[in-house]
């Protein structure tokens, strides 16, 4: 077959995994690390990274079951070890976030043979479905308990038996889900011989009851195991079953189990030892520890605390809870902290426990891409010069030098990396604001790409400056320096006045002011915001996860709601300043989420600067959010919950003066409907008039239903339109 524009040939390969099973695991690598494998018209093609020459890998026919006229579409899948056996994920359904429960298919290549997993089980039950090292096995949960499955002879034997929506085997609750990324919830041991795997116990946790009015004529409630700010979280232990005896041996991790978490295991290569993270409660204290499942030794390897709170491993490794990093064939792994102010690598011993810094230097680590351990090379993604932007660097594992910069210079913006296997090649994503997200495949470390495409022409040949849009950096009068971009209408005079409209989040969960497509653009205004007449901006404040070192991420602990509300509305001033275009008696902000808490804030803390203020899904009262994220940044409520008090809209709303649009989904299970009613009634109380937007059955994301984003486009450009006029003046 021809060669492929590999630009294509990735966004081919990537909407093969639009509803993957584990987020963070796009890419399918063959075994040498030479070829990519993707779905394509219904088969599974292998592309050759040097040259992008196809080849069909597994046709059509072979992924058709006996009988059926179509074959399986496939969701996801994977190869075994020696590529032996295709195990193929179809039939997905949502859980939650994402689709992570569905059928489970394996075909044996060489015999052309193509079996479901599970036909005994409830269709689209099986989860995580992964086969053992020796390719002879597939193991999976369904309906809250672990299953093995032998390949040859199709005998189901469940590992677990007293799994229940509240009791939970191999897999996780709703918060350690949302807030630790944790979906998977168990791994094969290097022999085969047995499986690790979480069990969670949510049966203390108390249910919150959503409320369906719209599916039938009765309404009905919708449970989930949810732990708010100041309850305890659900228990969790980890357990070793042996598959032929079925038999588990739980690991005795000290502790009370309901005042820790422990959001990672895995075992170590080529030995039957498991290594996990314990989290305290506040999740300010982690200890890294090597448990022997037949001794029953647990030996703490590596401990930190924080005056603050710790990021878990999803937070620098592409939101991907799985994997250890390991070095020297597992004698010591790769472990990131800021305990020194940055956000840097260390190399830990096993043994000893020693501690060797990797990536000294004034710089924070955004991700770890890659351990090329044949090269005594990592490959990190960092920004020391410019925090909204993000390149790939190469550095050494001795801790020697100082990063090479990998990504050409003559490419601003901010850069994403999958690599190979064998550290030879990666995808490459780019853009910038001016930039559509494009891919291609690189060679490393030269950033050559093998059929000769020239991404840095294609960047020079666009032209940034018909984007109206323009980075900058302010210092408020608090001295916080803080950087944003801001897009000015089209015919921009500087001598009239323009409407200003503010877009925030402000949480550790995001930032906003990035060189990335998306900037400037008002995604959820109907039309072209700059071309009717708006200056729309956005910055980051203190807390947001910008490469700005520790202290500029976590000053923010336990003032959420308090010191973020005050950099936006004092960098809202300082821009003010110096810029008499910008209209002060019509001035608007809006935010999703955190960003609709921050919206309510500035409204209700900051009458005098912002006059309308559109709010979506706002938690507006912090001791309603879940345990996990609320506990981390504020800390615990029977310390004291003056912080939660001080930093939740709910505690303002008197002091609204200008004009409110309040939006919230009714089937929200993230920010919950009460959010909304506990601030209306707070409103009505105090006489305040705003208006107020519910949608039926809706979750978070306020996508489902016929007509929603349409109708919540027209709303928010309707009440943008009506009480933050647009255009000069």
């Amino acid at each position: 077959m021809q060669p492929l524009r590999f630009s294509l040939f990735i966004c081919i390969c990537l909407w093969a995994f639009t509803a993957q099973a584990q987020p963070g695991k796009s890419t399918r690598w063959s075994s040498n690390g030479q070829s990519i494998y993707s779905v394509e018209r219904g088969s599974i093609v292998a592309t050759a990274l040097k040259n992008g020459q196809q080849q069909v890998k597994i046709t059509t026919a072979q992924l058709t079951p006996a009988g059926a006229n179509q074959p399986l579409e496939v969701k996801d899948f994977s190869f075994s070890a020696d590529e032996q056996h295709l195990l193929i994920y179809t039939n997905s359904k949502k859980v939650w976030r994402y689709e992570t429960r569905g059928d489970y298919w394996v075909l044996d290549i060489a015999a052309g043979q193509l079996k479901q997993l599970g036909k005994t089980l409830p269709p689209s039950s099986l989860m995580f479905a992964k086969l053992s090292p020796d390719g002879t096995k597939a193991a999976y949960v369904s309906d809250h308990n672990l299953y093995v499955e032998d390949l040859a002879s199709g005998n189901i034997k469940a590992l677990t038996k007293d799994g229940t929506r509240r009791f939970i085997n191999g897999t996780f609750d709703w918060a350690y889900e949302e807030e630790f990324s944790c979906r998977d919830g168990f791994r094969w041991s290097p022999d085969g011989r047995s499986i690790a795997y979480w069990q969670i116990d949510a049966t203390r946790i108390r249910d919150f009851l959503m409320i369906n009015n719209t599916d039938s004529i009765y309404s009905f409630t919708v449970p989930v195991e949810y732990p708010v700010a100041g309850q305890l979280p659900s228990a969790c232990r980890i357990g070793v079953v042996d598959i032929d005896k079925g038999n588990t041996t739980w690991l005795p991790v000290p502790g009370d189990p309901q005042q820790h978490y422990i959001p990672r295991m895995e075992w170590v290569p080529g030995k039957n030892l498991v290594i996990l993270q314990q989290l305290n409660r506040k999740q300010n204290h982690s200890k890294i520890m090597l448990c022997n499942p037949a001794n029953g030794s647990v030996k703490t390897v590596f401990e930190e605390t924080d005056p603050a709170f710790i990021d878990v491993k999803a937070r620098w490794d592409n939101d991907d809870i799985t994997g250890w990093d390991w070095i020297r064939n597992g004698a010591a792994f790769i472990w990131v902290t800021e305990k020194d102010g940055w956000r840097h690598l260390y190399d830990i011993d096993l043994n000893s426990g020693k501690a060797t810094l990797i990536t000294p230097g004034n710089y924070d680590v955004i991700n770890l891409c890659k351990i090329d351990e044949a090269r005594r090379l990592a490959y990190v993604l960092a920004s020391p010069e410019k925090p909204t932007q993000q390149y790939l660097y190469k550095v050494s594992l001795d801790g020697k030098g100082k990063p090479e910069r990998i990504t050409p210079a003559d490419q601003p913006g901010t850069h994403n990396y999958e690599i190979s296997p064998d550290g030879q090649y990666a995808i490459h994503e780019f853009s910038n604001y001016y930039i559509y997200p494009t891919s291609e495949i690189v060679h490393l470390p030269d950033h050559k790409n093998p059929t000769g495409g020239d991404l840095s022409a294609e960047i020079k040949a666009k032209s940034a400056a018909s984007q109206r849009l323009e980075f900058f950096n302010i210092t408020t009068a608090d001295g916080v320096n803080m950087d944003g971009w801001m897009r000015k209408p089209a015919n921009f005079d500087s001598t009239k006045k323009y409407p200003v409209v503010f877009y925030v989040y402000g949480e550790p969960g995001g930032a906003t002011a990035k060189d990335q497509f998306g900037a400037g653009h008002a995604w959820l205004y109907k039309g072209d915001i700059s071309a009717d007449g708006y200056i729309y901006v956005s910055m980051d404040n203190r807390g947001s996860p910008l490469p700005k070192g520790r202290e500029w991420r976590k000053c923010i602990y336990r003032r959420i709601g308090e010191i973020n509300t005050r950099d936006q509305a004092q960098g809202a001033l300082a821009l003010f300043k110096d810029r008499p275009y910008m209209d002060t008696s019509r001035v608007a902000v809006w935010g999703w989420s955190g960003g609709g808490s921050m919206t309510l804030n500035l409204l209700f803390q900051y009458p005098e600067i912002y006059k309308t203020g559109i709010a979506i899904a706002a938690v507006g009262n912090q001791l309603t959010y879940d345990n996990i994220y609320q506990e981390r940044y504020m800390g615990l409520p029977e310390e004291g919950n003056d912080a939660f008090v001080k930093g939740s809209p709910i505690t303002y709303a008197k002091n609204l003066r200008g004009n409110l649009l309040y939006i919230h989904g009714t089937g929200d299970d993230n920010v919950h409907y009460q959010n909304a009613e506990m601030l209306l009634n707070e409103l009505i109380k105090y006489n305040k008039l705003f208006q107020f937007m519910a949608y039926p059955n809706r979750t978070h994301s306020i996508s489902e239903g016929a007509g929603t984003h349409e109708h919540l486009v027209n709303l928010y450009t309707h009440y943008l339109k009506q009480y933050c006029p647009p255009g000069a003046r």
